[in-house]
């Protein structure tokens, strides 16, 4: 039987804590007023992250957050999209990833469609 992975999702501007693990920044642009050296990344995926369409039909719109899923799960299938989702899957095969996002709503992002696949 397999291990359930520990896949968190959180905004790049909070506090590290002890129990992130790996902690990958997700968004395709860089954080606003964000240095690296106060993100305390191990990586920046951007590879994973949606396209720049879908990224703007979906902005500030939590009510279309159920078909933003649907549409990124879909783009996920891309080939450079899907060999970071497996990237980021072997990271949780291998502990604790903490994915995190920019987003003022990370429970409506990317980051929460990523959590989501990479525990099932």
């Amino acid at each position: 039987m397999a291990r359930k992975r520990t896949v968190h999702v959180r905004r790049v501007y909070d506090a590290p804590t002890q129990t992130d693990g790996a902690r990958v920044l997700v968004d395709r642009i860089w954080p606003r007023g964000m240095t690296k050296q106060n993100a305390r990344l191990d990586e920046w995926c951007k590879q994973v992250a949606p396209s720049t369409e879908l990224r703007k039909w979906y902005i500030r719109n939590p009510d279309r957050f159920a078909e933003f899923s649907h549409r990124y799960q879909a783009e996920l299938q891309d080939p450079e999209r899907a060999a970071a989702l497996a990237h980021l899957r072997e990271l949780a095969d291998n502990g604790t990833l903490t994915l995190l996002t920019a987003t003022k709503h990370p429970e409506t992002s990317k980051a929460e469609v990523l959590s989501e696949l990479l525990r099932s």
